[in-house]
């Protein structure tokens, strides 16, 4: 088949720094889903959505083929991490943990996801990102070591 196709649709999930507040002010918050989008395209993929709470980001998009997806979380954070130093809102200390979670989407519950990613806020009024994280990765079957998933 000369023709390469590929439609991958990935959850990404990570935090601040030692989960610091950093995106608490809303118009920060909203202008940093809106720069991850924008890196997100920017790598070549599709950015659908992107949205979080104080401490940390979720974002899904449509990975291209031509893209792994460490290069592009990389990509993400660096320009991310490099505009929240010096944006209206922002701080000088801005940064993000080392690790992510990634997680496959199947096509029938994209928009599942997508809900779930625009409702952080209401899911965070009851449990903190730590908890939000440990099901994920126990609903994806993916084993969490405590000891290096919180930096």
């Amino acid at each position: 088949m000369p023709q390469s196709l590929a439609r991958i649709w990935v959850h990404v999930v990570f935090s601040t720094k030692d989960r610091r507040a950093y995106l608490q002010h809303e118009g920060f918050r909203t202008e940093m889903f809106r720069m991850i989008g924008h890196y997100v395209n920017e790598a070549g993929c599709i950015a659908v959505r992107a949205g979080g709470w104080h401490d940390h980001i979720h974002f899904v998009c449509g990975l291209s083929r031509t893209v792994a997806l460490a290069t592009l979380i990389e990509k993400v954070k660096v320009e991310t991490s490099r505009w929240a130093k010096d944006a209206t809102n922002g701080v000088s200390t801005f940064s993000w943990q080392a690790g992510y979670g990634a997680f496959s989407i199947s096509q029938s519950n994209l928009p599942i996801v997508i809900d779930y990613v625009d409702n952080q806020a209401t899911h965070h009024r009851q449990r903190t990102f730590q908890d939000e994280f440990r099901e994920l990765c126990q609903r994806h079957e993916l084993d969490l070591d405590e000891h290096y998933a919180w930096d």
